[in-house]
């Protein structure tokens, strides 16, 4: 191959592309059922929620690194309650509202294997008392692999993505786990 100013324009430009960062996808957070199989007909929560305010996420700059945005994470969220049978009816006044906070998302600056953690604080409220009925801090973090993408930009939008979707993950299953809305149970629940 004989290198013209054509030939190493397109190449630059590929590059180019190449490296430009993306912010992480909401469908490739989306918890589905055939990953997860959750049982949810039983939950006070099943057909319940509606997903209300969404903070702490970051818009990605292209030229930067891949980040979560709040509305990327909302619609995952909501994507996510849908897919499970948590999701209330907008029509049908569902009783309970879910706010989220990402209070972190911890990415490398660098390497082969990029782990991104993520931190999430999931809250849900009855909307006739507004009361608090379940609380949450939920952990999570995903590694992207060499083997998953050769480009580290890449890498770092899945690792987000994986994370963020382990995340949604972890606050269903604690929250199914719950059992019953706070002002219900006979005793505490447990802090983590």
């Amino acid at each position: 191959m004989t290198f013209t100013p054509k030939n190493i324009l397109a190449i630059l430009a590929v590059s180019f592309l190449a490296a430009c960062a993306s912010p992480a996808q909401f469908q490739n957070m989306t918890v589905d059922t055939g990953t997860n199989t959750f049982d949810t007909s039983n939950s006070p929560y099943h057909d319940a929620i509606l997903v209300k305010n969404i903070e702490g996420g970051e818009e990605t700059n292209p030229l930067w690194t891949s980040e979560v945005s709040s509305t990327a994470f909302k619609e995952a969220l909501i994507a996510s309650l849908e897919n499970v049978g948590l999701l209330g009816n907008l029509t049908a006044d569902a009783p309970y509202e879910l706010q989220a906070t990402l209070l972190r998302v911890d990415q490398p600056f660098f390497g082969l294997d990029l782990k991104v953690d993520s931190l999430v604080r999931y809250e849900i409220f009855d909307k006739k008392t507004g009361a608090s009925v379940f609380e949450k801090e939920i952990p999570a973090s995903h590694t992207a692999t060499f083997g998953d993408s050769p480009f580290a930009v890449q890498r770092l939008r899945l690792a987000n993505e994986g994370s963020m979707k382990s995340n949604i993950t972890g606050f269903i299953e604690a929250l199914l786990e719950s059992d019953m809305p706070i002002e219900n149970k006979t005793t505490a629940p447990a802090t983590s």
